[in-house]
């Protein structure tokens, strides 16, 4: 029995060093949220307002000749999937993955991937997806020139007539408990039209219509992409501290399981010596 003791204080100190090593990872992802929370905050009202900007142009244009507004026959497309570099962060990672693969299995030869994160990196690249463009260690703190560089790269294969159709996977940030894997279409661009039928306002565009598309659409891609990472970093960390708090969660119920078990363990070695003690006296009786 003593060494069934030992055994079982073995394993609560073991799962006490797991219990600090979760609980400063809640504390650290605690503090990156938050900071990625105001970024999010001073971000969303800029990418929004070039969203609805788009619709308001591409309304007013919706009967031109443009490659970035007409729809295209083919079904090629590119998809920009936005991961973590890091696990530990419950389903972040997989929830995005397998929602992109759900969509481009049956489709396989036809898909083209952009993949930010090193989870996505990996995972695609192990089941065989062409995966044209990487980009790591910038998925906790993206700026905008990583969105620029992701931009111009689908925009240069779109312009090539590689792919018919452009979407963005990534993750929404509602709450700290809840985010969704949602994918966006961003080309082309006539499902983005706002109904303006109620509207009488008048858009004149100088130079040219074309030109100004050809201006905006390439600044609208970035802006949306640098949007869709803001809101996967945020998402990344709200899903790692609600991981890391559950981790502690159950370990310190782990550890409660464990100590009573010790203590039945020790009471059950006590009365066994006791009961020896007794027997040893009523023999020498």
């Amino acid at each position: 029995m003593a060494e069934s003791t030992r055994d079982i204080k073995r394993r609560i100190r073991g799962i006490n060093n797991i219990k600090q090593i979760t609980k400063a990872m809640e504390l650290v992802a605690s503090a990156r949220l938050r900071r990625a929370r105001e970024r999010l905050e001073k971000t969303r009202p800029y990418y929004n307002t070039v969203y609805r900007n788009i619709q308001q142009v591409l309304s007013h244009v919706k009967d031109m000749n443009h490659p970035y507004v007409n729809k295209r026959d083919g079904d090629r497309a590119i998809y920009v999937v936005i991961s973590a570099d890091r696990g530990l962060a419950g389903g972040f990672n997989s929830n995005i993955n397998r929602l992109v693969e759900e969509e481009i299995k049956d489709k396989k030869d036809k898909v083209l991937l952009i993949t930010v994160g090193l989870k996505a990196r990996d995972y695609f690249k192990r089941r065989g997806y062409n995966v044209i463009g990487e980009y790591l260690s910038m998925t906790e703190r993206p700026s905008f020139s990583h969105a620029r560089n992701i931009g111009n790269q689908v925009l240069e294969v779109y312009d090539k007539g590689e792919v018919d159709n452009i979407y963005l996977a990534y993750t929404e940030f509602i709450t700290t408990l809840t985010q969704k894997a949602k994918i966006v279409k961003l080309l082309p661009a006539e499902e983005l039209e706002e109904d303006l039928s109620e509207s009488n306002s008048v858009i004149e565009f100088e130079p040219s219509p074309e030109e100004v598309l050809n201006y905006l659409i390439p600044k609208y891609l970035q802006s949306v992409i640098y949007g869709a990472l803001i809101e996967s970093a945020c998402s990344q960390q709200g899903a790692r501290r609600t991981a890391m708090e559950s981790a502690t969660e159950n370990a310190e119920e782990m550890i409660e399981e464990l100590e009573l078990s010790y203590n039945r363990a020790r009471q059950a070695a006590i009365t066994s010596e006791i009961s020896e003690i007794v027997s040893g006296a009523e023999a020498l009786k």
